[in-house]
């Protein structure tokens, strides 16, 4: 399913930054040495940084060159989709239902997180299906081996050798059998798709049984994500923002995530619901983002949205998220009856 191919290209995006890519250097000029050296080098490296030597050596014992994870990382596709033709291929029908089936399955857990960590559970469950498609689509490769292969590949080396050791880590604590460390071709892992340092920083254990499990426990999957967005800044009194019309004389050099005004102040700018209608009268902060041009969608994005874009750099990623949890809440799911 040609899905598939941008979800691995917007987990890659998640993790190289313009400030990582700024690191990039041409493995072309620098002499490699073997696969098999550079694999001892890492475990000297690993175990001078305090990591168990059992674990490292261990973790090594069936490490691979996957050839087919640089030949993903370099022939990512250059994006020429809009918006109107990427949505309906990221949500398209039949996810949404899905979505919506999910979240009823999984009514009081979603609601007891959401309830805890300030996150409306129906973020949490578009942020599932956009991901791995409720956790059916996790990956298939051994993460020491995809990790290691792109840190060989060399070409954001520091970048991948960091989330080496976190991974590395990651076994030390126990929390996911050697032979179960799997994830996709650039090591994002579980039904959340964490990288293994945003693993470190925001998995939680919420069923309380030692192991912080995206692969298996849903309790752990939708309380590490709702830890992640709390974390970051969501605000669970406010939605992710809304579609919108612009002036015909809008200055564009005003548009960007980076670039806030309030409701106020875009209202007296001329910018209007997309029904055409005034917008709300409320005191809030929005930044107007423009994925396309002008002639395709707009949106005015509230602070969620930007907390989207923290776990995803991507205006796409953040408007399919946003699109589904929106269609996940219309008509509103009610609590099943026990």
């Amino acid at each position: 399913m040609k899905i598939n191919k941008f979800a691995g290209f917007f987990s890659v995006l998640s993790i190289c930054s313009a400030s990582l890519m700024a690191q990039v250097v041409n493995a072309a000029e620098v002499e490699k040495i073997p696969f098999k050296q550079y694999v001892e080098n890492i475990k000297v490296e690993a175990k001078e940084k305090g990591i168990d030597a059992a674990v490292v050596d261990n973790a090594f014992t069936e490490v691979e060159f996957l050839q087919r994870s640089v030949k993903s990382d370099k022939e990512q596709p250059e994006f020429k989709l809009t918006l109107d033709t990427y949505i309906p291929r990221a949500v398209p029908d039949w996810k949404i239902d899905q979505a919506r089936e999910a979240y009823q399955k999984h009514y009081h857990l979603l609601h007891k997180i959401g309830r805890e960590y300030g996150v409306q559970p129906r973020f949490i469950v578009a942020l599932w299906g956009i991901e791995t498609n409720f956790g059916r689509l996790t990956g298939r490769h051994y993460v020491i081996s995809s990790l290691t292969t792109m840190a060989y590949e060399g070409r954001r080396e520091a970048l991948f050798k960091k989330q080496l050791f976190a991974a590395l880590t990651i076994l030390e604590e126990g929390h996911i059998e050697q032979d179960k460390f799997i994830g996709s071709w650039a090591g994002a892992m579980g039904q959340v798709q964490f990288m293994p340092t945003s693993y470190l920083n925001y998995a939680v254990d919420y069923d309380g049984d030692g192991r912080k499990d995206i692969w298996n426990s849903y309790a752990d999957v939708f309380a590490s994500a709702a830890n992640y967005l709390k974390t970051e800044g969501w605000n669970y009194d406010e939605t992710w923002g809304r579609q919108v019309l612009l002036p015909e004389n809008f200055d564009s050099e005003l548009a960007g995530i980076k670039k806030q005004k309030t409701l106020a102040q875009w209202q007296d700018l001329g910018v209007r619901r997309f029904d055409g209608t005034a917008l709300p009268k409320v005191d809030l902060d929005a930044s107007i983002v423009i994925p396309d041009d002008a002639s395709g969608r707009v949106y005015l994005a509230y602070n969620n949205y930007k907390v989207l874009m923290h776990w995803n750099r991507s205006y796409y990623f953040a408007t399919a998220v946003s699109y589904l949890s929106e269609r996940i809440n219309h008509p509103r799911i009610t609590a099943p009856t026990k």
